[in-house]
């Protein structure tokens, strides 16, 4: 078992915060069975409400998948206590919003898709369902009568303990 955190980082305007919508989020990532080093060409998702029981132990898994290369079945589960949103304090910053508990293969590509909330500075406006998949994100805020951006968003994978 090896545990990947992401860490995220972004430039914000005028936001307090954003994070994973909730249970119903879907992290977009691409794999790489770390058996034979075939990497997976398309997104899968991974999500806390869909998962499977484990075939050893009371565990389950949030993603399971057959390796197209050797056959080898891998899986990963999202350690559910570790989702933590990204706050302006952060800002510029990598830290971590995730960690994936993974067996036999290791996400290699995060892409931020819909599904995100964005708390404004100020005690403003509250948007869901906020799309970040191109890396930037604004709007504007009537409550505080300012515009407010999520710009120059990056992501990486390390190896936790």
């Amino acid at each position: 078992m090896v545990k990947i955190a992401l860490q995220i980082t972004a430039a914000l305007e005028h936001v307090e915060e954003f994070k994973p919508s909730g249970p119903e989020f879907r992290w977009y990532l691409t794999f790489t069975c770390n058996n034979c080093g075939e990497g997976t060409k398309k997104w899968n998702y991974v999500s806390l409400n869909e998962s499977t029981p484990a075939q050893r132990g009371n565990a389950v898994n949030h993603f399971v998948n057959k390796c197209k290369l050797c056959a080898r079945e891998n899986s990963m589960t999202i350690l559910e206590d570790s989702i933590k949103p990204y706050v302006a304090d952060d800002e510029g910053k990598f830290q971590t919003i995730a960690v994936f508990d993974c067996r036999g293969l290791e996400p290699n590509d995060f892409w931020a898709k819909e599904g995100w909330i964005v708390k404004t500075a100020d005690n403003g406006t509250k948007f869901t369902d906020v799309d970040l998949s191109e890396g930037t994100w604004a709007d504007y805020c009537e409550k505080i009568k300012e515009p407010v951006e999520i710009t120059d968003v990056k992501h990486r994978f390390e190896r936790v303990k």
